[in-house]
């Protein structure tokens, strides 16, 4: 019997489990998922928790309702892994042997990586959007807050969905305006990027939205600390930016037995092939979702596209065949920009986003690059889609690799211009 031990019951762990369940013979194959807890969280979901549209049983769900028959659920803390032995050390269970261990423990904001984030000031000036508990406490100071300086900070690349900042900044200058205070509020957005999103033609774009809403950008900002007395942002340039509330997204690091383990890099990111998932040092290791290097962003629709390449992958591997699959960094992000409206942005490693229509050319129904009504109505959707076909592992008519059309390219005149 071949044991496969799936690190990580998330969005990439999950499906990855249900995959591989439907595609091995069970009588010569045992599938073990580890994960800390019997909590499935619609991270998606955070952004809307911190604006009070969503309560916290919107976004929380049990891991052993999308897990397969077949897959074993093993809750306990990961404390290291062998991989010279194949062996994972769990807290309470021991020793868990594998022939092959796919890691999917994801990334995770770590505000204690930041002098001065986790002072005095945590949770009463200084809040995050990225945990349950943070999006939560946000939403019970936005309630009561009564006007000031709002910075939105992100302190540095990578960070689990790149774009859920300046959706929040979008999406807070439009919840000001609805309640009639937005004159009282001075919105800022603070990013290490030079502009407002990693590649140009959508930061274009992005920087112009902050720019319309009055949302100062304040960019190349290499965060040192956080002086919460005096309650400013300090960069290592000695650059200040001042808050009266701000809304950070802390360093994103992976889980910390990949440190331990001498797994990963310096963020704790396993560093794999960017196209087959294995890792570069192991060959019975595949790290899959948020707990890869791969050079995309960390996004559920990241992990969703490859699971097709990786699945025929790990298979071909695994009978010793040669891994034929190669996942071209696909990811697509909906933007939520306020007003019942949003843009979708799709990409992949070598593709920048273009406008155009997704995911049927000419006839979308999503158009991208472009503000619409039908993207947001296509956002708010997913939260459905996730629950009942994506982590079940069921077939979506949306192709894993990116397409180019029914998209537009820019003239080599505008390219260079």
């Amino acid at each position: 019997m071949k044991r496969l031990v799936i690190l990580g019951g998330g969005t990439a762990g999950t499906m990855a489990a249900n995959r591989l369940r439907k595609r091995l013979d069970t009588s010569e194959w045992s599938i073990t998922i580890v994960d800390q807890d019997d909590r499935h969280l619609y991270q998606p979901g955070f952004l809307f928790l911190a604006l009070g549209e969503y309560q916290s049983r919107d976004v929380v769900r049990s891991r052993h309702a999308f897990i397969a028959d077949g897959v074993n659920l093993v809750l306990d803390r990961i404390e290291r892994v062998d991989p010279e032995r194949a062996v994972v050390t769990l807290e309470g269970a021991g020793e868990l042997l594998y022939d092959y261990l796919v890691i999917a423990t994801g990334t995770q904001p770590r505000p204690e990586q930041t002098p001065g984030m986790l002072g005095p000031e945590w949770r009463q000036s200084i809040h995050e959007f990225y945990t349950q508990e943070g999006a939560a406490a946000l939403a019970a100071k936005l309630r009561e807050w009564d006007g000031g300086r709002l910075v939105v900070h992100v302190v540095e690349m990578p960070i689990k969905c790149p774009v859920a900042p300046l959706e929040f900044a979008f999406l807070a200058d439009a919840w000001f305006h609805e309640r009639g205070m937005r004159d009282r509020v001075e919105l800022v957005y603070v990013t290490p990027l030079p502009g407002a999103f990693t590649k140009p033609t959508a930061s274009a774009l992005l920087g112009s939205m902050l720019d319309e809403r009055k949302i100062a950008l304040e960019a190349d900002f290499a965060t040192d600390r956080v002086d919460d007395r005096a309650k400013t942002l300090v960069s290592y340039d000695d650059r200040e930016v001042p808050f009266d509330l701000l809304v950070t997204v802390p360093l994103n690091m992976g889980a910390d037995y990949i440190a331990a383990s001498g797994l990963g890099d310096e963020l704790n990111y396993v560093e794999v092939d960017k196209h087959t998932l294995l890792s570069t040092r192991y060959s019975n290791i595949f790290a899959i979702g948020d707990a890869s290097n791969i050079p995309i962003s960390k996004a559920g629709s990241v992990a969703h596209f490859a699971i097709d390449d990786f699945v025929e992958n790990f298979l071909a591997h695994a009978a010793g065949k040669p891994m034929t699959a190669s996942f071209d960094g696909h990811a697509n992000c909906f933007v939520e920009s306020g007003d019942g409206r949003a843009l979708l942005i799709d990409f992949n490693y070598d593709v920048e986003p273009l406008p155009g229509k997704y995911p049927l050319p000419k006839v979308g129904p999503f158009s991208l690059l472009r503000e619409s009504r039908v993207n947001h109505a296509g956002k708010r959707a997913f939260r459905w889609v996730y629950w009942n076909a994506l982590l079940p592992a069921r077939q979506l008519p949306i192709p894993a690799h990116m397409s180019t059309a029914g998209k537009t390219r820019p003239s080599k005149q505008n390219e260079e211009a």
